[in-house]
């Protein structure tokens, strides 16, 4: 959970630095947005190569040596004296998370009894999401106290604790022997339609979540003070949406998926026809928060019930495939604001997630109608 907090700090952490660095590197601010724009897309084209290339080595040594990557990588990125250094820092870190979502789902729930494996997801989520409530709050103020490089590294010393104690407590056994690392109803057609639906409901939120500084302030008529203040509720939002689910994530596997999905697309469209009216765009926003990060949890738990494979190769695919479809919606967010302004964002945002619901359940209706998926024999 450590580890989880702190390698999703440290992807968003310049997102409360980037004025702070972009002075002192003497670099433009859409430059600083690269090292968060950069990260993604590493991270969506290495998790699957990655994770074939290690899918012999035991996990331990796999997260020891993921876990010494961040911790080298957040000290280069605090001493780093020039931007194209801090970039090099800041891909290595992306290369390092790229593996440690692959592989950490399945080494985690495979040390609990199958029966609360989705709890032990719902944790691990929490931790991730704790990085917007206080991860990247505590880091900007932190770096406003003293410079941005403090807070980095202190990213690094918390990394140095995950992996001392994951690699003196940690089973070591071969990763196909690990109780999770297959899945327990492997499906292929319930793998495609879950990783089709989450890499279109990633494009969709970030499609107008990107701009949703520009909107909260243009549509709602908020002020600066007021709209960081939503960003704490949006966070807190995103934090109590993972709690919730992951306690139904073990009783309602499918269930829970479908529901972040529309809770998505129902926060997105109330935002784009209601937003103008401040207390209507807190309860939107508020929905479209306590969704996000259940509609990546979700697809996650999915993929140890459905994988045809390894479940850390599925694992993989799946985090490769939202992190695409993160850098996607901010791209055609910025294709649509010059045409239909920031409203018509949320607009093209709520309706690619509205068609990540019809993939769900399309392929609901295609499962019910084929025959049921037996279940995985131990391996």
């Amino acid at each position: 959970m450590l580890a989880a907090l702190t390698f999703n700090t440290a992807e968003n952490l310049p997102v409360g630095l980037l004025e702070l660095i972009s002075d002192d590197l003497r670099v433009s601010l859409s430059a600083v947005g690269l090292l968060v724009t950069g990260y993604g897309v590493t991270v969506a084209i290495a998790s699957v190569p990655l994770a074939h290339v290690v899918r012999a080595v035991p996990r331990r040594y796999v997260l020891t040596g993921l876990l010494a990557a961040l911790v080298v990588s957040s000290l280069a990125a605090a001493l780093a004296a020039s931007y194209w250094l801090l970039l090099a820092a800041r891909l290595l870190t992306a290369l390092a998370q790229a593996l440690f979502w692959a592989v950490m789902g399945p080494v985690a729930v495979g040390l609990f009894v199958p029966e609360v494996r989705g709890r032990v997801v719902g944790a691990l989520s929490v931790a991730g999401s704790l990085a917007l409530v206080l991860g990247v709050p505590a880091g900007t103020w932190l770096g406003q106290q003293s410079n941005w490089r403090v807070p980095i590294a202190t990213l690094a010393a918390l990394g140095l604790i995950a992996l001392v104690t994951i690699a003196a407590l940690l089973p070591t056994s071969r990763p196909e022997e690990e109780p999770a690392a297959y899945a327990s109803s492997p499906d292929a057609r319930r793998f495609g339609t879950v990783l089709a639906a989450g890499a279109l409901s990633a494009t969709g939120a970030f499609t107008g979540y990107t701009y949703i500084v520009t909107f909260l302030g243009e549509v709602s008529g908020f002020s600066p003070s007021v709209v960081s203040a939503l960003f704490v509720v949006f966070g807190v939002a995103c934090l109590a949406g993972v709690s919730v689910t992951g306690a139904f994530l073990d009783r309602f596997p499918r269930s829970a998926l479908t529901t972040a999905v529309v809770t998505q697309a129902v926060g997105m469209l109330g935002l784009y026809a209601f937003g103008a009216h401040q207390v209507a765009a807190v309860v939107f926003l508020m929905l479209m928060g306590g969704a996000l990060g259940p509609v990546f949890m979700a697809t996650q738990n999915a993929m140890l019930h459905c994988a045809p494979g390894r479940t850390d190769i599925a694992l993989a695919a799946n985090s490769g495939a939202y992190n695409a479809g993160i850098a996607a919606g901010a791209a055609l967010g910025a294709l649509v604001l010059p045409l239909a302004d920031v409203r018509g964002t949320f607009l093209a945002g709520g309706l690619l997630t509205a068609g990540s619901c019809a993939v769900l359940l399309a392929g609901g209706r295609l499962l019910r109608g084929g025959r049921r998926p037996e279940r995985s024999t131990p391996r």
